[in-house]
């Protein structure tokens, strides 16, 4: 396990929906939608005071993890900047824009994700705190780019770190998970496509899933079982902790 005393990560985000309550009533183990369905109900019956604490609990871990990630690549010989994929935080999932912002001030590339087909892989654009943020499907936000800075064009060259970016780590919103770090999303694909592709093209981020503790599938549905085309991560991250323990950083990770 990777524990050390990290510095405290003075924000507090407040998610809108988190407070709201809900019923709960027994469902099949085995319905996908009906199982989300039970799972956002647990979420929005979290308090803003377990949001708010859970936020910086996960954020806290991240930032001690990607910091020792760091200077564990930098003995193995890696020069450049690492990339990482996160995620615009919808109200009611657990908050990272402070971490960006103090990942951009280390030096490290933020990136973040953009729908550019509805049934493709999503494409990865840099973020800093100057982007503009544009609303986009489903109530996400996106980072406004310009794809006249995709590679190829004549000006990539004098903007690094522009245009789609192939991450080195990417954190996935995650809206349920299981003791083997298999993830459940919203059921729209996005991160499965997008994993898959990667990993197909040969490309092997390290992959961790966010979610709060009310997420595990286990608890409510002992007898859930991943999908074939279900892509697993390597840990996932709740307020406890990780699940089902950080990731480890091998001798192949973040090659450049």
């Amino acid at each position: 396990m990777l524990s050390k005393a990290i510095p405290a990560i003075l924000y507090l985000y407040k998610p809108s929906y988190c407070g709201e309550s809900h019923n709960s009533y027994p469902m099949p183990k085995h319905n996908a939608d009906l199982i989300r369905k039970r799972l956002l109900e647990l979420r929005e019956n979290l308090s803003v005071a377990q949001c708010q604490r859970g936020s910086l609990l996960m954020r806290a871990r991240l930032f001690t993890w990607l910091g020792l990630a760091i200077e564990q690549v930098k003995q193995q010989g890696l020069t450049r900047p690492l990339v990482v994929a996160a995620f615009w935080s919808l109200p009611n999932e657990p908050a990272l824009e402070p971490l960006l912002h103090q990942w951009d001030e280390a030096g490290i590339v933020v990136a973040l994700p953009v729908m550019v087909q509805k049934e493709g892989p999503l494409a990865f654009y840099r973020w800093t705190p100057d982007t503009e943020m544009v609303p986009a499907k489903f109530g996400v936000f996106e980072p406004k780019h310009d794809d006249a800075a995709l590679p190829g064009h004549e000006n990539a060259a004098s903007t690094p770190y522009q245009g789609k970016l192939v991450p080195d780590i990417v954190l996935v919103p995650s809206l349920g998970y299981t003791k083997f770090a298999d993830r459940l999303g919203y059921g729209k694909g996005f991160y499965d496509r997008t994993l898959h592709a990667l990993r197909k093209s040969g490309k092997d981020p390290v992959t961790i899933g966010l979610s709060w503790d009310e997420g595990a599938i286990e608890a409510e549905f002992p007898e859930y079982e991943a999908q074939a085309h279900d892509e697993q991560l390597d840990a996932i991250l709740t307020p406890t902790g990780w699940v089902p323990g950080p990731p480890e950083i091998t001798d192949n990770f973040f090659a450049s």
